[in-house]
């Protein structure tokens, strides 16, 4: 099979972790702009958990956090993953080293709290509202709107709310076949779609809106995704349930209309809780 459809779980030699991760992103066919976009981890922080120097990271949950992250999105055993950067971690003292003083984007330490958020909401709706009240009240009294019924006038009852309600339609008979269209509800969503045979069909990032139909006449075709959530799904026109509402690898997916109606069919899953 060529390196489009290599998996990130064929036995690698041994490497730190950083080694490992980087050897499974390239037995993967991807690049780190592409594991960048998918995890939303600063590509500068990748290049430097693939060098193995996870102590210029700004913190140790920073190496924890992102290797885990990484690990997940390619399929490799987190636990092993994650061992091998503590092991690493053990000899770095980061009381020594001095925090980076700029912006680090998700850095939960300098976002602020939702509490304050919340706090600063209000503030402003406060404001508007003490505003509005001394405008209406001491700088033009009577200029707020007023009401538009009459003393006499009173509210009668639409008769489309009186009406008996209709008796729900029957939901339309699912189509046998039709055209298979993803679409990205999101900016920068990798996704890869190939035949039963490993040929590639297509494989990019897709923009938010950006629809892609699978070939009529493929062999087979399944996807690979690190996002399957953000991918809606149509057959024939009728939007279907996605491939998961869960942000995690799924490989090998068939995508024909068959088997995804077959899915929908399905009563939903429940996801399995995944270890740290």
């Amino acid at each position: 099979m060529d390196q489009d459809t290599a998996t990130p779980n064929e036995e690698l030699p041994l490497h730190g972790a950083g080694d490992r991760l980087r050897l499974a992103r390239e037995a993967a066919g991807m690049t780190i702009e592409q594991v960048a976009a998918e995890t939303r981890i600063p590509l500068r922080h990748l290049e430097v958990i693939e060098a193995g120097d996870f102590g210029a990271l700004p913190a140790r949950t920073y190496a924890i956090g992102f290797s885990r992250t990484y690990a997940r999105m390619l399929g490799l055993d987190e636990k092993e993953i994650l061992d091998d950067v503590r092991a690493q971690l053990g000899a770095t003292d980061y009381s020594e080293r001095q925090r980076v003083a700029t912006f680090e984007p998700g850095d939960p330490t300098r976002v602020p709290s939702r509490g304050l958020t919340a706090l600063s909401v209000l503030a402003v709706l406060l404001l508007l509202v003490g505003g509005f009240m001394f405008y209406t009240r001491v700088v033009a009294p009577g200029a707020g709107p007023a009401s538009l019924l009459g003393p006499d006038d009173a509210p009668v009852a639409s008769a489309s709310a009186t009406a008996a309600p209709r008796p729900a339609a029957k939901p339309a008979a699912a189509p046998a076949n039709g055209p298979v269209v993803f679409t990205s509800e999101q900016d920068g969503m990798w996704i890869k779609f190939y035949d039963a045979d490993g040929k590639q069909l297509m494989q990019k990032q897709m923009a938010k809106g950006e629809s892609y139909t699978v070939p009529a006449d493929a062999k087979g075709p399944m996807a690979w995704t690190g996002r399957p959530d953000a991918f809606s799904i149509t057959v024939g026109g009728r939007t279907i349930p996605k491939l998961s509402d869960e942000d995690k690898v799924m490989k090998d997916v068939p995508v024909t209309a068959a088997a995804l109606l077959g899915r929908a069919a399905q009563p939903a899953a429940q996801p399995t809780a995944m270890g740290n």
